[in-house]
This record gives structure tokens, C-alpha cells and sequence, in this order.
């Protein structure tokens, strides 16, 4: 599909200096991409909102992001990108802890052969995607399914990493991103007093990513095993959930971290005022049981005198394997210029 570019095309805030204004494509790739996946697909600049040509890239076998923008776009050529990607963008460089690559926004652009690419916090994106979702997506994790009040929304989601973002209604609606993943871990038992103590004999900073993600899991078993004198079993998280049905100290691990977050997930709906509460995250969608099995409910209740009011707050399990293309496309829709 091809056709003029106007300037309508171009999200405000984005350099139009070199843009070409022949007759390019109206193709934009909107891309979620983690630590671990890059999930790619393009909307027509004109269109609608419906995603095309989906298709998954593992980060690792790519030396850059430019790589995969390149290779998404050489068969459907594309005008530019809007990438849903985790980290703080300072200036033209991406600060993240976990992607295999550094991020330069300009190199990027270059490199992939596009008019433009706007990056965009992961869950700053998962939060935009929040209007959209659909109630088959949602499974209540609290009594109460609905407040009848939709904001502020507190979006939140261990992965590769642990991402956070509030959602504020208005017109447009706002969206607060936050790098939660890096604050501090707080024990809340004996246990997690246990588990902390030893995680920071080998680190001088501990951070919830260190047992709130997908690799924090495995942190957070191994941790386990040596408490309990046992010999570490599994080598991934995926060995792991599978097992839990079984070994004993699997599904501990699972119970800890699910409690543990509910914690987490109760100090910050608490911090920003939170109505309502979405949880999402590649981890989350693996280990649904261990999440109803009141474990983490008990502990995001458990909060003194705030207890009352987070009663009111409910809490929805996403199943949804898009959001962060979603939430770019409505970035792109917000932020376009008329």
C-alpha cells in the first residue's frame, strides 16, 4: 500500500526534518519488544486499528533492534515504527538492564531504513492497550470484579524484568510510566527476610526484579534450595512451573513469589491511588493456579489500615498475548498530528 505522506502521518514530537515526501508507504510497524521477544506487526497509517502480519523474534539471535525492524520491513515496506520497548529513553539513548543490545533511537531509525521510530516505555504502552481490552481477556483475582470506577489503573507485569504504569483517564488520557522494576525489594514474613538477606551477600543493591520477573523466579529457587539444604533441580523457569505440581520445592517457589508479589502489587496501588488493577507480564500467563489460590490476594490485602480501601480496589489477570502492540497502536493514534 503506498500513498503520499502527509504530515498527519508523523506522531507529534517526531523530527520531520528528513522525511521524503513522495510517494512512500503508509505502513507503520508498532513492535512490543522485551528481553527476550520482539513482537512486530504494521497498522495502515489511515486505517484502522487491526494489526497485520504478526511475527515473533527472539532479541538474542539479532545483533540490534535495527536488525529486526529491517527484516521485518523488507518484504512490506514500512514509513517508520512506534516501539514499545522497556527501559527510560534518555535523549537518544535507551537505558535497560536487560536487552542484549544497546538502543540508540537515530542509529535505529538508519539502520532499519525508516522515515522515523518513536520509542516508547514497554508498559507505558501495556497501559495504553488498557481501554481497549475486551472482558473475556480479564480474570478477577479479587472478590470484587468492578468498582464502576476505571481510573487511575494501575497496569503491572513480571517478565523479563517487572514493569509498572498508571493509566488516568481524560482527553486525551494520561499515562504515567515508572521503572518500579529497579525500586527497592522489601521482605514482608520471615521468609522473605531469609531470601533478602542472602540475595544481598552476592549484590549490593537488591531491586524487585531480582525475585519479581522471570529470571528473578530462578533467583528466588535457588535461594530456596540453599534454605532448605537442597540441591537446585531445574535449570529454567519453564522447568520449574512444570514440576510445581510435584516437587515440593517448586511449588514453594511458586507460592513465595506469587504472595510476594501480591505484596508489591498492594504497596503500589496504595502509592498511586490505584482503582483498579491490571496484572499482566509474560510470567503471569504461566502460572494462573498459583495466582487464584488466594496467596497473593491474602498478601495484597494485608495491608493495615489501607486493607478497606484496597477491598474496593479490584484486581484482573490479563490474558491478552498483544497488549503491547495494542498499547502502541494507541499511542500512535493519541499522538499522531492533525
Amino acid at each position: 500500500m503506498t500513498g503520499t505522506v502527509m504530515m498527519n502521518k508523523v506522531p507529534a514530537g517526531v523530527p520531520t526534518d528528513s522525511f521524503q515526501k513522495d510517494s512512500v508507504s503508509t505502513r507503520i510497524i508498532v513492535a512490543d519488544v522485551g528481553g527476550t521477544y520482539a513482537r512486530l506487526g504494521w497498522i495502515d497509517a489511515d486505517g484502522g486499528n487491526e494489526i497485520h502480519d504478526y511475527r515473533r523474534y527472539a532479541c538474542a539471535e539479532h545483533p540490534d533492534l535495527a536488525s529486526i525492524l529491517r527484516d521485518y520491513a523488507a518484504g512490506t515496506p514500512c514509513h517508520g515504527a512506534v516501539v514499545a520497548i522497556a527501559g527510560v529513553l534518555e535523549g537518544d539513548r535507551l537505558i535497560n538492564s536487560n536487552l542484549p543490545w544497546a538502543v540508540s533511537v537515530e542509529q535505529t531509525r538508519a539502520g532499519a531504513g525508516l522515515a522515523w521510530v518513536q520509542l516508547i516505555n514497554d508498559f507505558e504502552a501495556v497501559a495504553n492497550a488498557v481501554p481497549t481490552l475486551a472482558p473475556d481477556t480479564l480474570s478477577p483475582l479479587t472478590a470484587l470484579a468492578s468498582s464502576g470506577v476505571s481510573s487511575p489503573a494501575l497496569v503491572i507485569g513480571p517478565g523479563t524484568g517487572l514493569g509498572a504504569a498508571v493509566w488516568i483517564e481524560g482527553q486525551p488520557p494520561r499515562v504515567l510510566p515508572t521503572e518500579v522494576g529497579q525500586a527497592s525489594l522489601a521482605a514482608g514474613n520471615a521468609l522473605e527476610l531469609d531470601i533478602v538477606r542472602r540475595l544481598l551477600k552476592d549484590r549490593p543493591y537488591l531491586h524487585n526484579e531480582h525475585v519479581l520477573s522471570g529470571p528473578g523466579l530462578m533467583n528466588l529457587y535457588r535461594c530456596l534450595c540453599e534454605l532448605r539444604n537442597a540441591t537446585p533441580a531445574h535449570a529454567d523457569a519453564g522447568a520449574l512451573v512444570a514440576a510445581a505440581a510435584s516437587d515440593a520445592l517448586a511449588r514453594e517457589t511458586l507460592e513465595t513469589f506469587c504472595g510476594w508479589l501480591g505484596s508489591v502489587v498492594g504497596d503500589l496501588a496504595i502509592i498511586f491511588g490505584a482503582r483498579v488493577v491490571y496484572l499482566a507480564g509474560g510470567v503471569t500467563g504461566h502460572i494462573p493456579q498459583f495466582l487464584h489460590d488466594g496467596r497473593f490476594l491474602q498478601r495484597y490485602l494485608n495491608k493495615g489500615v489501607m486493607t478497606e480501601q484496597l477491598e474496593r480496589v479490584p484486581v484482573w489477570r490479563v490474558e491478552h498475548g498483544q497488549l503491547g502492540l495494542l498499547g502502541a497502536v494507541a499511542w500512535y493514534r493519541q499522538n499522531r498530528k492533525d
